[in-house]
């Protein structure tokens, strides 16, 4: 017996406009910024093109999440393509690992040996990335509120307006002072701002993958919930897990006594919905409920 949450197309519109107009505003700022980057010799933009990159990826798996939410199941499979947004986020997040490491290397070589870098030339195309953060963070803040994909899109933004104020900073030291580690030291503090989402998304990915319980789900308070249900003399094989991000799905195996289970299960079934419902945000419940002695005859390795 299960309940499900509702992602109705109507409700998932907003949401995706905003992240597709947010995410085709990045596309455009990475391409700006790589082309700024070869024409000024500043690997503190190219870096920052790779902090935008982030955001391409965040907002693009954001978007795939909401997108598919709406799509139906089908009978092959029976919970859609949801899983095709973790899968994704893996492989963005390997690429952006190596991103990382190899602006990290360039880094540390342009420390010891600085490039010519024309300074203004890093201002202005680092500029832009500051306008159109700015835009897209308008456009996301309207919704954030309301949905946890456009939210974590809004984060994303506000990550990169200060990765591309710190190359404006690094441009202007370098137009000022003539100082070009500037721009290595830029491009290894953008870098190193990359690292930790970047980890974040690949370690939510893996935990997915490996259907492990949701964050803020404690499966000891999930029991005792359980447990404090009438009639409800015991619980086992209590799984929790996450079918993408924000849907998280549960099942569990029920004990009630003899007499119960005899007398018809609809009640405790009710309660049990109702009971979670006010407690944890997980979009799809399914019970067994079974009388005493039945788990004595399951061989299960389960918790």
């Amino acid at each position: 017996m299960g309940s499900k949450h509702d992602h109705s197309s109507a409700s998932m519109t907003a949401p995706r406009k905003r992240l597709l107009a947010v995410l085709l505003i990045s596309a455009a700022v990475f391409v700006i910024e790589v082309i700024g980057a070869v024409l000024s010799g500043s690997l503190a933009l190219l870096a920052d093109a790779g902090h935008v990159l982030t955001d391409v990826a965040g907002v693009g798996l954001a978007l795939l999440a909401v997108t598919f939410a709406a799509k139906k199941a089908s009978p092959e499979r029976t919970f859609g393509y949801y899983r095709l947004e973790i899968l994704a986020a893996v492989v963005n997040a390997v690429l952006l690992f190596g991103v990382s490491i190899f602006l990290l290397v360039e880094a540390w070589s342009r420390w010891n040996s600085p490039h010519q870098v024309d300074g203004g030339i890093v201002m202005i195309f680092a500029g832009v990335g500051v306008i159109a953060n700015l835009v897209s963070f308008t456009i996301l803040r309207g919704g954030a509120k309301d949905s946890l994909n456009v939210r974590g899109a809004y984060l994303e933004v506000m990550g990169d307006l200060l990765g591309s104020i710190t190359v404006i900073v690094a441009g202007l030291i370098i137009v000022t002072t003539g100082w070009e580690r500037a721009d290595a030291l830029a491009s290894a503090a953008v870098a190193v701002m990359i690292l930790p989402r970047t980890w974040s998304l690949l370690r939510e990915a893996v935990d997915v993958l490996l259907e492990a319980a949701p964050k803020g789900v404690n499966i000891a308070d999930v029991r005792a919930r359980i447990l404090d249900v009438d009639e409800v003399l015991d619980t086992h094989d209590l799984h929790v897990w996450t079918i993408t991000s924000g849907q998280a799905v549960m099942s569990a195996h029920v004990v009630v006594s003899d007499e119960t289970l005899a007398g018809g299960t609809a009640q405790v079934l009710e309660d049990l919905h109702h009971c979670l419902a006010h407690h944890f945000d997980v979009d799809h419940c399914t019970f067994q409920i079974e009388g005493t002695g039945r788990a004595e005859r399951e061989h299960s390795t389960h918790a």
